[in-house]
């Protein structure tokens, strides 16, 4: 029980920060809600444009808050763990795309480069899978064939079998 419960308070903590990252710089002063979730699957790199709120990369954070959300409620450890693997996904495609469209990545102490915003996303997909592991999960309920049954004792001989219909000669 302890272990869900510490389990379900990370995966709680990571997916609050899953959610909150898009709104932290994630390259060259760019929030994460300054791309769009399409221009993760096209070949052309991520572009200039800003989309709407639900179309940028907030929308798959907020898939996998939801789905973190519902394995806490039913402590599933592979729906926490698919949470994760949203979060890593986003963000590993996210540095694929950039790194196309930019030539490349970087990371600079002056603010241009990677920002905290990637970093976060990072720590939040590796504490999810951090809370799946830690969880015990469910308990399987054993059913009625489950349940190795004992041996009836043994009638002693003369003595009428009690499990016999008492219509019988």
């Amino acid at each position: 029980m302890i272990r869900n419960a510490i389990g379900s308070f990370l995966g709680l903590i990571a997916a609050a920060v899953a959610v909150w990252n898009p709104f932290r710089v994630w390259y060259d002063g760019r929030h994460g809600r300054d791309y769009r979730v399409e221009e993760l699957f096209s070949g052309s790199g991520l572009t200039a444009g800003r989309p709407a709120l639900l179309g940028s990369l907030l929308l798959p954070m907020l898939i996998a808050a939801l789905v973190t959300l519902v394995a806490v409620l039913r402590r599933s450890r592979p729906l926490t763990a698919l949470a994760g693997v949203v979060v890593l996904g986003v963000a590993v495609l996210w540095m694929v795309r950039q790194g196309q469209g930019g030539g490349g990545l970087s990371v600079n102490a002056d603010g241009k480069g990677l920002g905290d915003g990637l970093a976060s996303a990072f720590g939040a997909g590796a504490l999810l899978l951090l809370a799946a592991a830690v969880m015990r999960g469910r308990r399987r309920r054993l059913r009625r064939r489950d349940v190795a049954l004992e041996p009836l004792p043994a009638v002693p001989a003369g003595e009428p079998d009690p499990w016999e219909p008492a219509d019988r000669p």
